[in-house]
């Protein structure tokens, strides 16, 4: 007989976040997000345009490129909205809480959606993970917890 080995509830909660992230409609990243509190699921949320909007993966990227503060450049779709704001949206439109909850993600949030999950009254993050260096420190100055489960930087497809 195997030994089964039943998953924590961050393996498991970050299992799903794999199968939301399946529905997403940027092939830059097919993130997904899962919102917990008392270990139930509340909300989820994928990449993708807002609602009836087309999709990345129907028209194309609407690339827009940021100049940071080292003079180095990255590439960022902006037709999409994050699994993260995604997730929070839903809850809100149908008016759950997500206070004191805990959100899983791919990696880490960048600094909008960190304001989003900081309003939003969430506690916890965690993160498959690294991305965003700079909203981790945003997340923690909230004092909200973070936890990053592979010690790797997530690396998105060049566009």
């Amino acid at each position: 007989m195997s030994e089964f080995k039943r998953p924590s509830w961050d393996e498991y909660f970050m299992s799903i976040v794999e199968a939301v992230g399946q529905r997403a409609t940027c092939d830059r990243g097919r993130s997904g997000c899962v919102i917990v509190k008392d270990k139930r699921v509340l909300a989820t949320g994928y990449v993708g345009a807002p609602s009836g909007l087309p999709h990345c993966d129907d028209i194309g990227h609407l690339m827009k490129t940021i100049t940071h503060e080292d003079s180095s450049t990255s590439q960022h779709c902006l037709r999409t909205a994050h699994a993260e704001a995604n997730a929070i949206s839903q809850a809100a439109r149908f008016g759950i809480s997500v206070e004191g909850g805990t959100l899983y993600c791919k990696m880490v949030p960048c600094d909008s959606c960190a304001k989003l999950i900081i309003n939003a009254g969430i506690k916890r993050v965690v993160s498959e993970k690294h991305y965003h260096r700079g909203s981790e420190e945003l997340l923690k100055n909230a004092s909200i917890e973070v936890a990053i489960l592979k010690d790797e930087v997530e690396q998105y497809e060049k566009q």
